[in-house]
């Protein structure tokens, strides 16, 4: 009976932190349920005696809050601004930039499902659709991979000219200037068509809409240099790019050595005030071609002639590439790639004021509206390039898995095949999903830091294995570059997704995490922010009521963990969609609350409620302990959380697996719960909550305290790991349905580029795949026949004519088989060359 009130007092204790009660409530709580064991309990004097000393000892002291911030919060305070790390001003207004979004609530340890679900689907208006029905598949189907990479290494006249007359590079510019004015969800699609169909094309028509001119003006430009620029750059009069690069200042473009000085100067026949600047950029997309620069560049005034500081911090300018000075160097060559791209530099190039982005008044805030800009961009641009890439790879190889024949049967059923298509299909599943989402929130008015760089860095590496896989179940198909292959340019140019817009590495072990942690847990920025309120007894008031809400959320998630662990996540709360059992939802739905007959939902869209229940409660646990990694991480470490990279990276892998499954299941949700896509949300799902626990588990492996590693082992996983990767039964599930066409199909490939068209290289693919579908019951008769000895035929004997003879198929069967295996034929050939033309070109 003592042990029974103990765990009580236990259970109350934590069902208290979790249910995030107050201290005053708690503390009245606490307090009579140890008078009641007190006067009721068989507990011993001594305990009884031992529980009300630490109770009083706690809640007394906590609870006289002046006592409390003299005695407790002041050192406290005091302490934290000591051990605060040193924050550089591009990191601070990194931390600044962008807004908090889904991201928070995961932070927050308690995920509200029903928010999630109340943002809004993102949709496409007519005109949106019209586009990519219209100028968008044209310029798909204008556009051929090999000519662009082998025969000219750039996009053709016709096809620059079509991206200018129908403004492709006006997508996010304002119709009053010109531009189209889409959504991001939009700008997105169309991104994805055209990368789906060739990667130069997509990153020639996404520049100019990401980071760059076009971008920065609209929300920093003034009222003259948006009516001046925004028109021509939507109707393709100027060719944009962004400079920010340096050879000695990659992913650490705060380290730039480009400077521009402040002085006087003539400018167009009168002296003027302007800076003279000095710069070398590499990596420079569209830079070859570019009329307008963008730069990015650090202004001091060691004259004065601004004012008493001497340096001004980073800067951004508009500059016409004929203005004199400028050098633009020779192309780049990456990978076999033929996007524009190349270096430029300056030396001493005389700028006038207006050409700073925003005018004078802008000088030292270019960092701020990178970071900005840059949230919205990555948010955008290469996700969408990484999906339609992989929604092109789950295309052609599901149907080249069908197709390709060895051993009699589609090499889609050897079980080795299966497994990687099931990978291809369910990342690009994930993919898809955590696209949709994020750009939905930019529509929103987002400007998702964080997640900018979760969807950045997790969607170009699951491309990245999409690809690979890929080109495994093509093998030699694959592996022989000429223009009957799809797939060997977009494998090579993978590497360029994974190193722009900030290398994978970095992204990975120092920005998800490392600006996450700050700029998205509740209670941490406003902690550090609150020290430096010059106001000390203001700041020590303000540090006193978010510490003790801190402790409370802190305590309130290791709890959570604790009692979501021990339940297998039961205690957790449900979207309201899934409140109800399946019978009374499934009569709501229908608008009909009549009694009727239970349907079976073994077929109905609700056949993975259960599972689906499950996926929410294991995510709603593991946000809790994440929270929990989080705080007791911080409190460890302090400011060597930062140097640790390899945790750093593991708790933002955690991070983004909770994002990405959530993406999963609203996107699953948003597209009205089809049951036939259940295998796809499975894989994507389990396989995301099978990588947070050994990301869990290798934090906890390598916590740099073993003792509170431990501890926190016992916190997180009471019951041990027990979630599970996709089972062999889901994953031939995903590869059956990358193989047949239909619904399940063409959702997972909805906004790729799809062609029939016999004479194209995809198109050829997907017009033989329905041949072979229809002949293969006739083949499977054949086979049949073959092995009763009903068909019997000399070799050099025509097989076809021999059975439609006989009477074993019909000739129009034959007719039909026999068109099949020309196009299986055609698939599967590679091409070749001539000693001639393998030789390399003489030069002139």
């Amino acid at each position: 009976m003592t042990l029974l009130w103990l765990l009580g007092l236990i259970l109350i204790i934590a069902v208290l932190a979790w249910k995030r009660v107050g201290l005053m409530n708690a503390s009245v709580v606490v307090g009579g349920y140890l008078l009641a064991m007190t006067l009721l309990g068989p507990v011993h004097w001594f305990i009884d005696l031992l529980l009300w000393a630490l109770f009083l000892g706690v809640a007394i002291p906590l609870n006289m809050t002046d006592w409390r911030r003299r005695s407790i919060t002041t050192p406290l305070f005091h302490w934290f601004r000591k051990v605060l790390p040193p924050i550089s001003d591009t990191e601070r207004e990194a931390l600044e930039a962008g807004t908090v979004w889904w991201d928070g609530e995961i932070f927050t340890g308690r995920p509200d499902w029903n928010r999630l679900h109340s943002y809004p689907q993102p949709v496409l208006t007519e005109e949106e659709q019209a586009f990519l029905d219209g100028p968008v598949e044209e310029l798909c189907r204008m556009t051929n991979e090999w000519q662009i990479t082998t025969e000219l290494q750039d996009l053709p006249e016709e096809v620059w000219q079509f991206i200018k007359d129908n403004g492709f590079f006006g997508l996010i510019i304002p119709k009053e200037y010109g531009g189209k004015g889409f959504s991001a969800f939009a700008h997105s699609q169309v991104a994805m068509k055209l990368a789906s169909r060739s990667g130069d094309l997509g990153s020639t028509v996404m520049v100019p809409n990401s980071l760059g001119p076009a971008e920065l003006l609209l929300h920093y430009g003034t009222d003259e240099q948006k009516n001046h620029y925004l028109p021509r750059l939507a109707a393709g009069q100027e060719a944009p790019c962004f400079a920010l690069t340096s050879p000695e200042a990659g992913s650490d473009a705060g380290a730039m050595p480009d400077r521009g000085i402040v002085c006087r100067g003539e400018w167009e026949g009168q002296e003027v005030l302007g800076l003279r600047v000095t710069w070398e950029k590499r990596y420079i997309t569209l830079g070859p071609v570019a009329t307008l620069l963008g730069l990015a560049f650090k202004v001091y005034d060691p004259d004065g002639l601004l004012g008493e500081r001497e340096e001004l911090g980073i800067s951004l300018a508009l500059i016409p590439t004929n203005t004199p000075g400028i050098e633009i160097g020779r192309r780049h060559f990456p990978l076999n790639a033929a996007f524009m791209n190349g270096p430029n530099s300056g030396t001493d190039v005389f700028i006038p004021m207006d050409y700073l982005i925003g005018g004078q008044e802008m000088i030292g805030h270019g960092w701020k509206m990178l970071m900005n800009c840059l949230a919205v961009g990555r948010s955008i641009s290469l996700p969408a390039g990484g999906t339609g890439a992989a929604k092109m790879a789950s295309m052609t190889t599901g149907a080249y898995a069908r197709i390709r024949r060895q051993f009699n049967m589609p090499i889609g059923e050897f079980e080795g095949v299966e497994e990687a298509l099931a990978r291809i299909g369910g990342n690009t599943y994930v993919m898809d999903a955590a696209r949709r989402m994020t750009a939905g929130a930019v529509d929103l008015g987002e400007k998702p830091a964080v997640l900018s760089g979760v969807v950045k860095y997790h969607i170009t590496e699951r491309m990245r294995q999409c690809m690979n896989d890929a080109m495994d179940v093509h093998g030699g198909k694959g592996i022989c570059m000429g223009p009957k292959n799809y797939l060997g340019r977009g494998y090579q140019s993978v590497p360029i997704s994974i190193t722009v817009e900030g290398a994978n590495i970095l992204t990975r072990s120092m920005m998800i995490f490392g600006q996450g942690a700050i700029r998205s847990h509740p209670f941490v920025l406003q902690e550090m922010l609150a020290t430096q309120d010059p106001d000390e007894q203001q700041a020590i008031a303000r540090f006193d009521a978010l510490l003790y809400e801190h402790i409370g959320h802190a305590l309130g998630n290791a709890a959570g963990s604790l009692l979501l662990g021990l339940t297998a996540g039961w205690l957790a709360p449900l979207p309201d969609h899934l409140d109800h059992g399946p019978r009374r939802r499934n009569l709501r739905r229908s608008g009909n609350d009549s009694p009727r007959k239970t349907p079976d939902y073994r077929h109905s869209a609700h056949a993975g409620d259960a599972d689906i229940r499950r996926y929410y409660r294991q995510l709603s646990r593991l946000s809790a302990a994440f929270a929990t990694l989080t705080d007791t991480s911080m409190l460890m470490l302090g400011g060597e959380l930062k140097r640790r990279e390899r945790l750093s990276a593991r708790l933002g892998d955690v991070l983004s697996y909770i994002y990405l499954a959530s993406a999963c299941l609203k996107h699953y949700h948003d597209q009205g719960d089809p049951v036939e896509d259940l295998p796809l949300l499975r894989w994507g799902v389990e396989d995301l909550l099978a990588k947070i626990e050994q990301a869990m588990h290798e934090i906890l492996l390598n916590f740099p305290d073993r003792a509170v590693g431990i501890a926190l082992r016992v916190i997180i996983f009471p019951l041990g790991r027990r979630l599970k990767p996709p089972s062999d039964l889901t994953c031939h599930r995903v590869a059956r349905l990358l193989m047949t066409p239909g619904p399940m199909r063409d959702r997972l490939l909805d906004g790729c580029y799809v062609s029939e068209d016999p004479t194209d290289v995809t198109g050829l693919l997907n017009h033989s795949l329905g041949q072979i579908i229809l002949a293969d019951p006739i083949e499977q008769r054949l086979a049949k026949a073959r092995r009763s000895g009903e068909l019997d035929h000399d070799s050099d004997a025509d097989e076809l004519a021999v059975a439609a003879e006989s009477g074993v198929i019909s000739p129009e069967e034959a007719k039909l088989v026999r068109e099949a295996r020309e196009a299986r034929r055609a698939v599967i050939e590679v091409d070749d060359f001539s000693q001639e033309e393998m030789r390399p070109r003489q030069a002139g």
